[in-house]
């Protein structure tokens, strides 16, 4: 009978073939890839998120805002003469810099864009040449050319408004054609403010006054979201006259946004709705932005 492998082998070196061998088959029934018996699993399913909808996302909107890191002179407010003085103090190496006013109003659903036309006190910069055209048949005709107006004429001029042809800036017409420009400009013009119309003063039997009375006026104008920006004066004015250029623009622009009450107009046509004003920044060329706490 042959001697057993115990036998044979020292007890030291057999324990540790012993080791050796149950390693191997450790190994070898881990890398054995074991089936699951069970029942597969059913696959859950997500259902689409609905698109949020326009108050979800105002509100959504506001808590970011309220989150959102704010500026710490958002609220500080200071009069018009010490704003002046400060810019003044910044812009000391650059006298020909110029002050800006910048008008914010509340712009509501439904609100014209604010805009108008002012004669400054002391003007901040020169005015820029209007290109007018004008609407205009026979004696009338006649009198919009000799008043300087640069395109004159009747419904031929439709077309060429349309394509371009003519680059004007201020639109005129006379009351007996605007029936019939309306139909084909009022798409064209009517989104640029352009558009003549009777509130404007731009549908008129008198186009040389016209005329004679912007020419000594420039023209302001919002933007989209009802701010206003405008150069008001030059750094080298005296004070009194940058309060007094500010003051006089701002009682335009609160005419023009329903602010103030003008009897006269509202006689004729009822109250105007009004844009309220929420903010008055002066700022300079490369001061900062300073709100006005006495416009």
């Amino acid at each position: 009978m042959l001697p057993s492998l115990d036998t044979l082998l020292k007890p030291r070196t057999m324990a540790c073939l012993r080791r050796s061998l149950s390693y191997q088959l450790l190994q070898t029934s881990l890398s054995i890839r074991h089936f699951s018996s069970s029942k597969p699993a059913y696959i859950r399913k997500v259902k689409p998120r609905p698109a949020p909808t326009k108050a979800k996302l105002a509100a959504r909107e506001r808590k970011k805002a309220l989150k959102a890191r704010k500026n710490i002179y958002e609220h500080e407010k200071m009069p018009l003469a010490d704003a002046i003085k400060i810019l003044r103090a910044v812009e000391v190496a650059r006298p020909n810099s110029t002050f800006e006013l910048v008008v914010k109003t509340a712009m509501k659903r439904g609100s014209t864009i604010p805009k108008g036309r002012i004669n400054l006190p002391r003007e901040a910069k020169p005015k820029s040449k209007d290109r007018v055209l004008a609407f205009a048949e026979g004696r009338q005709a006649e009198e919009a050319k000799r008043a300087g107006v640069e395109f004159v004429g009747g419904t031929e001029l439709i077309e060429g408004v349309i394509n371009g042809r003519y680059p004007a800036t201020i639109y005129l017409c006379t009351p007996s054609l605007i029936r019939a420009i309306t139909p084909k400009l009022g798409r064209i013009l009517g989104p640029r403010g352009l558009m003549p119309s009777e509130r404007r003063g731009t549908v008129t039997e008198d186009i040389a006054g016209y005329l004679r009375r912007i020419s000594v006026s420039s023209e302001w104008k919002g933007d989209k979201a009802g701010t206003i920006r405008s150069a008001i004066a030059k750094m080298s004015f005296p004070v009194e006259d940058v309060i007094r250029n500010v003051r006089h623009f701002l009682s335009v622009v609160k005419a023009a946004t329903g602010n103030t009450v003008d009897k006269s107009d509202q006689s004729k046509s009822g109250p105007k709705p009004v844009n309220a004003i929420t903010r008055v920044v002066l700022s300079s060329t490369q001061g900062p932005g300073i709100q006005v706490s006495d416009a």
